[in-house]
């Protein structure tokens, strides 16, 4: 993969660095011979023919390694032994896989259930990539296991979206909840079209790469720009999070200055950005992305804060709650849709697996784990605080509960290291496009990192609304990210291959999400807009 001018920039190694990562990996690329049988023919073969992919030359180079920060969570490397050498060999090295066509498709009912016994992907001797690359990457390699690839299903899935669903219960109703379990049968069916995408053709590995295959450069560039968009996007709401909760915590919180009135929401998303920019302008992510895998454990944390003050603190039953709300429905399609937002990162995930034929066994389990987890916390969050249900559960709870402490400093703490690495793809699509004379400078990069985080904070004060803005994100981009586009892209590439019945149920599932993302953007704009001239 080419990495841009600026990221060329930023990283620099010395030349007895670059030629003892040379040294190791030709002992790796022996050893591999002896492990894999590939013969060096079949791996120069595989170089020349990367290098001469269009996928791997065409804008945004960056994208595999900036989501590999941001959707893996990262294995330890030898370097955790101490040894200076073997980490800068475990961050400077990634495995080529070759996947092999399958000749036929199975029938539609077969990926939905279970996994035909998948072509195994030959794996080449391992390549070095540029230096320039050294310090985004933290050892993403190609034999990721079963279990932490769950772990990084589940670490993109479950994310903030788990604090909203009290909410989307309140403003759909009980019956609402069917559409949760809908979107989360159809968005796995989905992500098993990407797999089959991804099989069509040795050079694509990510989601970009499937666009360009299935509609050449301009679907390329545009499925690149909805994924850059939804990023952005939940970097806002991370700084409307941070906004909300800090002000519950310090209401009475305010700040004068020269007659620069500052309120508790207005003065804790100034000093959120501030506090954030640092880590936007860190030449390494990778210390934040070890930090970040703890996001399953925070969201687990919160999930079980909300338990226990239910159930053991005894908060209570406050309301039956309704059982459907016609009116309000149309938000809560957004933000059920908004749950299942982790297409972008599939493609990386399962090129990352020793044993791709697991993959449908992985998506499963996370689906099925995050599911249980939003329909938990919705049907606890909606029966505990009913009508009065906020944007985000951790609002509701009783501040003078030990649990709601925990709850609120964790759901406080954990944007922190999520931010940089949510916005840092977003950051590198733009520095790919900067001059080469500009790309060599560091002022530039750091000034395009400042912009995007400072107009995170424009936008999150302009519209400080946390449900209707994750509500207009999961019917406008993740729908077409997660029902739309794959389907979509699954007829074009493999047009000759699929069955009438696999065309049905892509053209229904495209239906669905066309419909559920018209309906539910017009209803979030709409009460943003009332909400604005209020």
């Amino acid at each position: 993969m080419n990495h841009s001018v600026s990221d060329q920039s930023l990283y620099v190694e010395s030349d007895d660095e670059e030629n003892e990562r040379k040294n190791l990996s030709e002992e790796e690329g022996e050893e591999d011979d002896g492990a894999f049988s590939d013969s060096s023919d079949a791996y120069n073969q595989s170089q020349h023919h990367s290098k001469a992919s269009p996928y791997s030359t065409a804008w945004p180079k960056s994208y595999r390694q900036s989501i590999d920060l941001y959707g893996s969570l990262p294995s330890p490397s030898p370097g955790f032994l101490g040894n200076s050498s073997l980490s800068r060999f475990g961050s400077s090295f990634m495995s080529l896989t070759r996947r092999h066509t399958p000749e036929t498709l199975p029938a539609v009912t077969k990926p939905l259930l279970v996994d035909e016994e998948a072509p195994k992907r030959k794996r080449s001797s391992p390549y070095l990539l540029p230096s320039s690359t050294v310090s985004h990457e933290i050892g993403i390699s190609n034999d990721s296991s079963f279990g932490q690839a769950v772990l990084n299903g589940v670490n993109v899935l479950c994310g903030v979206g788990i604090l909203s669903t009290p909410y989307a219960v309140k403003e759909g109703g009980w019956w609402g909840l069917i559409i949760l379990f809908a979107f989360g049968i159809l968005c796995f069916y989905t992500g098993l079209l990407l797999r089959y995408c991804l099989d069509s053709h040795p050079d694509l590995q990510t989601y970009p790469d499937i666009g360009h295959a299935a509609f050449g450069a301009t679907g390329r560039i545009l499925v690149s720009i909805i994924l850059y968009l939804e990023l952005y996007a939940m970097s806002v709401e991370y700084i409307i999070l941070e906004r909300d909760n800090l002000s519950s915590l310090f209401p009475n919180a305010a700040l004068s200055i020269g007659g620069f009135h500052l309120d508790a929401p207005h003065l804790f998303a100034l000093l959120t950005t501030l506090a954030i920019l640092p880590t936007v302008w860190l030449r390494d992510l990778s210390v934040l992305s070890y930090i970040s895998a703890g996001g399953v454990v925070a969201s687990v944390l919160v999930v079980l804060c909300l338990f226990w003050a239910g159930l053991v603190d005894e908060v209570g039953i406050q309301s039956k709650g309704t059982p459907l709300n016609l009116a309000t429905l149309p938000v809560s399609v957004g933000l059920y849709g908004y749950c299942y937002s982790g297409h972008g990162v599939f493609p990386n995930i399962y090129t990352s697996m020793a044993k791709p034929s697991q993959f449908p066994a992985v998506l499963s389990t996370c689906f099925g784990i995050c599911t249980l987890m939003y329909a938990g916390v919705a049907v606890m969050g909606y029966s505990m605080f009913g009508e009065s249900t906020e944007s985000q559960f951790t609002l509701n709870m009783p501040q003078d509960l030990v649990a709601s402490k925990i709850a609120l400093w964790t759901t406080v703490v954990n944007p922190f290291t999520k931010y940089a690495l949510t916005l840092s793809p977003v950051a590198m699509s733009l520095e790919e496009l900067l001059p080469s004379n500009h790309g060599t400078s560091r002022f530039y990069v750091i000034a395009i990192r400042s912009a995007l985080a400072f107009s995170t904070l424009l936008v999150g004060l302009a519209i400080p609304f946390f449900g209707l803005v994750m509500s207009l994100i999961g019917s406008f981009l993740t729908m077409l990210i997660t029902l739309i586009l794959p389907p979509a892209c699954f007829l074009s590439i493999l047009r000759t291959k699929v069955t009438p019945i696999q065309v049905t149920i892509c053209i229904l599932i495209i239906t669905v999400g066309a419909v559920s993302s018209a309906i539910g953007t017009y209803s979030a704009l709409s009460k943003i807009i009332e909400k604005l001239n209020t």
